[in-house]
């Protein structure tokens, strides 16, 4: 590892210069496209609502295309006071797709009038495009016109009101005391159940009549609450429809009522396995507003702490993975494993699961003194628990027949469905963020990015072995080259800015004062950062109005599409199948949910 001097960021993305914008102009000219500069990183365009479909399939099918719809999402600006130079919209819907093999973005907007919340649906173009407009239609009442099954998809059925409007309530105070009566707990049970038809299945065919299962919403080993419907036609599954929304808790919407600074803590819950992983892009995203670059210490110290949760994380889907096929040992194994993560984890952050400890220009504190010798005997610990755990699990006839050529697929078809991380590397693409587009100092470590061949639930578990090996290379690299510095940026928006200063300069204790009790004061503007976390890519993407908190959050999760997907890959499947299959996801539904 070699420690690297501070990076410059450009302001603006520069889209002018990309030749993807310049072939869009081209071929649709200046009036239908135009620009936008933000600090995301990547060219924002504003696309004609007449022209949209056109422009996305001409984005999907162009030499090296946008393989990936990445998100979508939608934004309210009746409230957003900070929009100069940017075309009239009383909502503006965003697309943001990913190329691989361009190794980039790019993102399109579309504004509407409150009076015509309608676009036409891209499902026929980009696949998981199906919940992510229900996603907007449930948060924003904005309709999708030719989309197969319009419904609400984390609220539940009988719900009133588009919860991310800026008009709807953002605190429980705000509402009425919740009651339920006999009569509306019997209406909301109807409203549960399934109806095959609503989805277009039949309930038979000439010669069998169909049963339809619920798998839950139950809480299998860490996923948390969720259910699937399945039509069966005896152990073999026809269809299938998974049901989302019982974690969801809006974290979107608090995120409009904290700080920059006190929203961090929340971060944590998102992906709730993933510990200081979640606080990662957030607080990225928010040092490119301010305009924040953090010294290489506090750069090694997240790197080093993100990759201990990575193992973390890992260790507790291996151990249910394994628990989902039937055994019952691995989970006792992997707790013990976690157990001396934590051990670590608690002795540098002072907490557990969710210590909540990067901040805005760098950590919440310094190293503590032993911290080299707790995480030396760590990682002396794990490579032949490691090897313990390929030896007796996947070298295991029953966990290799069980899951060898189980719910597969290639490359092409997991772009298609919006599939990243270890679930896309499984398949041999060779795309990782920490390689393709370095953050937080990632640059300067040497590691590798651990390939499967099948795309199958066995790649996808031996997969989670390899990356902890490289997890433990990068964290040793941090404990032989640990930069010295300071573990937080000299900058007036950093929070809470270095306590050495705050104790002896009257100015920064009252700007310490201020940014825990009201929060930095972040200039209007967009920044976006995508990081390779535990499950897949996770990104926030931040609009500032020049306030003590974010106009806009929008988080998007490795997660949520990774279970839009389970339908295609099911369907001639059997039971057992799935079971394996949902396994070696490593899904939590906090972090479907959010």
């Amino acid at each position: 590892m070699s420690v690297a001097t501070p990076r410059s960021d450009s302001s603006t993305t520069g889209a002018s210069a990309d030749p993807v914008v310049e072939a869009l102009k081209q071929h649709f000219g200046d009036q239908a496209i135009r620009e936008q500069d933000t600090l995301t990183g990547l060219p924002v365009l504003w696309v004609a609502r007449e022209a949209l479909t056109d422009v996305i399939g001409f984005l999907r099918n162009m030499p090296q295309p946008f393989e990936m719809l990445f998100d979508l999402s939608a934004l309210d600006e009746r409230l957003r006071g900070q929009r100069h130079g940017l075309p009239d919209a009383d909502f503006t819907v965003f697309y943001h797709l990913l190329s691989v093999s361009r190794n980039r973005d790019v993102m399109l907007k579309v504004a509407l009038a409150e009076g015509d919340l309608a676009l036409p649906s891209i499902v026929s173009l980009y696949p998981n495009a199906n919940w992510y407009e229900r996603e907007v239609w449930d948060m924003f009442g904005i309709d999708f016109r030719g989309h197969p099954h319009l419904a609400r998809i984390l609220m539940p059925p009988t719900w009133h009101g588009h919860p991310l409007r800026k008009d709807y309530p953002a605190r429980a105070t705000e509402f009425d005391p919740y009651t339920l009566t006999v009569e509306g707990q019997d209406k909301e049970q109807q409203a549960l159940q399934f109806d095959p038809e609503a989805w277009g299945m039949r309930r038979g065919n000439d010669d069998t009549e169909f049963m339809f299962l619920n798998l839950g919403p139950n809480h299998p080993s860490a996923h948390g609450a969720f259910r699937i419907v399945l039509q069966l036609d005896g152990e073999e599954i026809v269809d299938c429809v998974p049901d989302i929304g019982y974690h969801h808790r809006g974290a979107e919407k608090m995120a409009e009522r904290q700080s920059w600074h006190s929203f961090i803590p929340y971060t944590d819950r998102i992906d709730y396995t993933g510990g200081v992983m979640n606080n990662l892009p957030y607080i990225l995203a928010a040092e490119k507003l301010a305009g924040i670059q953090v010294t290489s210490r506090a750069e090694t110290i997240r790197v080093m702490m993100a990759e201990l949760f990575r193992i973390n994380s890992h260790l507790l889907f291996l151990g249910t993975y394994l628990q989902d096929l039937g055994a019952m040992t691995p989970v006792f194994f992997t707790f013990t494993d976690r157990q001396k993560a934590y051990e670590v984890i608690e002795a540098i952050t002072g907490f557990r699961m969710h210590p909540a400890w990067y901040r805005i220009g760098g950590v919440a504190h310094d190293l503590p003194n032993g911290w080299d010798r707790l995480m030396q005997g760590f990682l002396d610990w794990m490579p032949k628990r490691l090897r313990e755990y390929e030896r007796v699990m996947m070298e295991n006839a029953i966990v290799i027949e069980r899951t060898r050529h189980i719910a597969a697929f290639n490359t092409k078809e997991a772009l298609a469905w919006g599939v990243t991380g270890p679930n896309l590397r499984a398949t041999g693409c060779d795309f990782d963020l920490r390689k393709q587009r370095p953050y937080s100092g990632y640059e300067n470590f040497d590691f590798e990015i651990p390939l499967g061949a099948n795309g199958d639930a066995f790649d996808r578990g031996q997969l989670r072995i390899d990356e902890m090996r490289q997890s433990l290379r990068i964290i040793q690299q941090c404990v032989d080259n640990m930069p010295a510095g300071d573990y937080k940026a000299d900058h007036p928006l950093t929070t809470p800015p270095p306590r050495d200063k705050m104790l002896q300069h009257i100015e920064t204790l009252i700007t310490h004062f201020l940014q825990v009790s009201w929060g930095p004061v972040l200039k209007p503007n967009e920044s976006l950062q995508m990081i390779e976390a535990t499950k897949g890519i996770n990104s926030y993407y931040l609009t500032s109005d020049g306030n003590t908190m974010s106009y806009r959050t929008r988080i998007r999760t490795p997660s949520f599409p990774h279970l839009q997907q389970i339908p295609m890959l099911m369907r001639g499947g059997f039971v057992p199948d799935l079971i394996a299959h949902l396994g070696s996801i490593d899904f939590v539904m906090a972090d479907v949910d959010r």
